[in-house]
C-alpha cells in the first residue's frame, strides 16, 4: 500500500486509494486459495500481466460502487454532497494497483511469470534486494502520508 499512498498524495482526486487497495486484495485471492488448499501454483495466473488486467477490470466494476458506498457509510460522503469516483479514476487506480503488484511480487518471488502465456521469464527477479524493496514500500507510504497531510491540512489552510 505504500506506493499507493504516495501516488494518492500526488494525484489526489485523480486516484482512488480504496480501489487500489481493493485490487491488491483481489490479486492475492489466488495465492490465498493455493496456500489453503495446497493446490496450484502460489503465484499463478493472477500474478501475470494478463491476469492482472482481468483482475483490474473486476476491481473497477466492483470497487467503484463498493468504494462510493464505503465513503457514504463512513460519513466522508453524504446524500447532500456524495463523493463520486469517476470511471477513469477507477480504471487508473485498479490498473496501477494490479500491475504494480505483479512487478513488486516478481522482484521477490521466483515463481512469478509476469509475461505468461507469451513468455515464461521473469526479468524483474532480484533487480532489487528484497530488503530494499520492503524499505521502498514503507518509505513511499511514509513520504506519501506526509505529502498528503501537508497538502490537505497545511497548504490548503494558508
Amino acid at each position: 500500500m505504500g506506493p499507493g499512498i504516495l501516488i494518492k498524495s500526488l494525484l489526489h482526486g485523480s486516484f482512488s486509494l480504496m480501489i487500489f487497495g481493493w485490487s491488491q486484495i483481489l490479486m492475492d485471492l489466488q495465492p490465498l486459495f493455493a496456500m489453503i488448499t495446497n493446490e496450484g501454483k502460489l503465484h499463478g495466473f493472477s500474478h501475470t500481466f494478463l491476469g492482472a488486467s482481468l483482475i483490474a477490470i473486476i476491481a473497477v466494476l466492483t470497487g467503484k460502487h463498493l468504494s462510493e458506498f464505503g465513503l457514504r457509510i463512513t460519513g466522508y460522503s453524504n446524500s447532500n454532497k456524495p463523493i463520486k469516483i469517476f470511471w477513469f479514476v477507477a480504471f487508473l487506480s485498479a490498473f496501477i494497483g494490479t500491475y504494480s503488484h505483479v512487478v513488486l511480487d516478481a522482484i521477490m518471488h521466483s515463481d512469478v511469470e509476469p509475461y505468461y502465456p507469451f513468455n515464461m521469464t521473469n526479468n524483474f527477479l532480484s533487480v532489487l534486494p528484497v530488503q530494499l524493496l520492503h524499505e521502498f514500500c514503507i518509505y513511499s507510504g511514509v513520504i506519501g502520508g506526509g505529502i498528503f497531510y501537508y497538502v490537505q491540512y497545511i497548504w490548503k489552510s494558508n
